[in-house]
């Protein structure tokens, strides 16, 4: 029998999905697109996350089936082309959000410690060391993915909350400083929604609840609780991280050290200690997410190709384990070794907001066997369409490799699902 998992596991479960290495990987980011606004950014951010776990929680109480996502799209869609258009392009989004990682563990490892001297090649040689050893992790032991997880959630969360007291001390040591966030430093209203949308993979790992709902405790009462009790705390952790930042650090310096933001905010009030210690959090964090994030979507490639989306290779074992954790290494390999931070960010917020627009529809349409309000669902489908319209028609303009690895990963999924379906039924 399986073992029930209480309210708190559940809502751990998300926060562990989010505060991994999104935050920071792309603060630095996010600084550099909305300025003194980069608060209200991760509060658009948030919002829109907010909207859509309502969605997710409606929908993992009427499902509550190991798959989350995936199965959501089957039960709306079947399983044609566009429903395996949709999931192939969530395990694509899962190897782009493996690449943002270990972008993120890169740069903090290069500034800790000098391997060949040139920074540069110490990034590139951390971000792959780490994903080879995440998945040699994961085909040795789950269990002990499971135990690296919920040790550096503890760990994590301990040291963000005093890196915000800190903070937040350091600016009353020095309100002046807060004049970063006066709104005449911040940038257009376009600009902070973009910034916000560029840096939603910091919030997209609330959907692992999904996968967990089966098991939880009183699923009829602590459902909503879970998502929103994730989500919500979140959304506050990243808005004071972001004023703390911002508050901190001269945008010059914050662009300097965009890639590891984080930890050189730390430095005016702690010096090089806070700095190392901030540095060592993100590389326990990273390697967290890493190794879980290897571990999701290494079941979500073999569910899909289970469901006949995929070929039946991706069924196979390799060492014991689906194939599928090898693939999505190597992938992700590739991908964090061709292309910048901004890119991957764009690309794989891109992916997550088209998945979010179709499971807020999923809601829209199932609203009454949801026993939900069909205006929440309405209102969280447009404002994910809008934000993904207004992410690539912004980037365009600036990021326009980002947006070109988006839209092509997008269009490849529905033609090679389209290519594929047409094979096998030919075959069959």
């Amino acid at each position: 029998m399986t073992k029930k998992i209480s309210l708190r596991d559940a809502i751990s479960i998300g926060i562990g999905g989010m505060v991994g290495g999104g935050i920071f990987a792309v603060l630095g980011l996010a600084v550099s697109l909305a300025k003194g606004g980069t608060p209200v950014a991760f509060l658009f951010a948030g919002i829109i996350a907010l909207l859509t776990a309502y969605s997710y929680a409606k929908l993992s109480k009427k499902y509550p089936e190991n798959g989350g996502t995936v199965k959501f799209v089957h039960h709306q869609f079947g399983n044609g082309v566009f429903a395996g258009g949709i999931n192939n392009l969530l395990w694509i989004s899962y190897i782009v959000m493996l690449a943002l990682y270990a972008s993120a563990f890169g740069s903090y490892g290069a500034e800790l410690i000098s391997i060949t001297g040139d920074k540069g090649i110490d990034v590139h040689i951390f971000q792959t060391a780490i994903l080879i050893i995440a998945l040699l992790i994961n085909y040795l032991s789950v269990k002990l993915v499971s135990s690296i997880e919920s040790v550096s959630v503890i760990i994590k969360l301990t040291i963000l909350i005093a890196f915000i007291g800190v903070g937040f001390y350091g600016l009353a040591q020095h309100p002046e400083n807060l004049q970063q966030l006066a709104p005449e430093n911040w940038e257009s209203p376009i600009l902070l929604l973009s910034g916000g949308m560029v840096i939603f993979v910091a919030y997209e790992g609330f959907e692992l609840i999904a996968n967990s709902i089966g098991d939880l405790k009183d699923k009829e009462k602590n459902t909503e609780k879970a998502y929103f009790g994730a989500v919500g705390f979140v959304v506050v952790l990243y808005i004071l991280i972001a004023i703390v930042t911002v508050g901190a650090l001269p945008f010059e310096q914050i662009a300097d050290a965009k890639d590891y933001v984080l930890a050189k905010a730390a430095e005016p009030t702690l010096g090089q200690i806070g700095f190392t210690i901030i540095t060592i959090t993100a590389l326990i964090s990273t390697f967290s997410a890493i190794n879980a994030t290897v571990l999701g979507s290494g079941r979500v490639n073999y569910d899909i190709a289970k469901d006949n989306e995929l070929p039946h290779y991706f069924c196979h074992k390799f060492w014991g384990k689906p194939i599928g954790f090898l693939v999505t290494s190597i992938f992700s390999i590739a991908l964090v070794n061709s292309f910048n931070l901004e890119s991957i960010s764009t690309a794989g917020s891109a992916g997550f907001l088209l998945i979010f627009a179709i499971v807020n529809y999923i809601g829209f349409k199932k609203h009454k066997e949801l026993k939900s309000k069909k205006v929440i669902h309405l209102i969280a489908t447009i404002l994910c369409v809008l934000a993904f319209v207004t992410l690539i028609v912004q980037q365009s303009s600036q990021n326009i490799v980002g947006v070109s690895v988006a839209l092509g990963i997008i269009i490849a999924c529905f033609l090679l699902e389209f290519i594929f379906q047409k094979f096998t039924s030919k075959n069959a």
